[in-house]
């Protein structure tokens, strides 16, 4: 990935060298024929075409941010009711994340999202236990855990 973004750069200073134009329009234009170009050419590199992983990595902060959001409004409808209706409890989430800094970041995201807050990791690293605000719905909060985070981490990084 690195070494597309170098060769894309290096596509669009060379495009305004060309040109004899040193202007950021230029740049951009010179930065577009070097996506267009990696494009066709990516089945030759080793590696995927890049613009997709940054595409992932854009997804997966939108991602975390439609959970922000939607957990703080829970966290605060749930704050504002005069009778406190919640279940604290102490849930485990099976993951399939390998990589010590997958499972870093999902641990994170999870404890950034108001009312959860990942305790531990096993040993195996199978299992992350995550203290909820209420684990009336454990079985759903397992589900979302794994089809927003979990599913987005691993088009980052695989």
């Amino acid at each position: 990935m690195q070494l597309q973004i170098l060769l894309n750069l290096l596509i669009a200073i060379v495009w305004m060298l060309f040109h004899n134009t040193w202007t950021p329009t230029m740049f951009g234009l010179g930065y577009l024929v070097g996506l267009l170009l990696l494009f066709i050419l990516h089945r030759f590199l080793s590696t995927p075409f890049y613009l997709r992983k940054i595409w992932a990595i854009v997804r997966l902060f939108f991602i975390f941010m439609r959970e922000l959001i939607l957990s703080c409004y829970t966290v605060l409808r749930a704050v504002i009711q005069p009778k406190l209706n919640i279940q604290p409890g102490i849930v485990a989430v099976p993951t399939q994340l390998q990589s010590d800094w997958e499972i870093t970041l999902l641990a994170c995201l999870v404890t950034l999202t108001p009312g959860t807050l990942t305790l531990e990791v096993s040993p195996e690293q199978d299992i992350l236990y995550v203290h909820a605000m209420d684990a009336s719905h454990a079985d759903e909060l397992i589900k979302q855990i794994q089809q927003t985070f979990e599913s987005a981490i691993m088009e980052v990084t695989r």
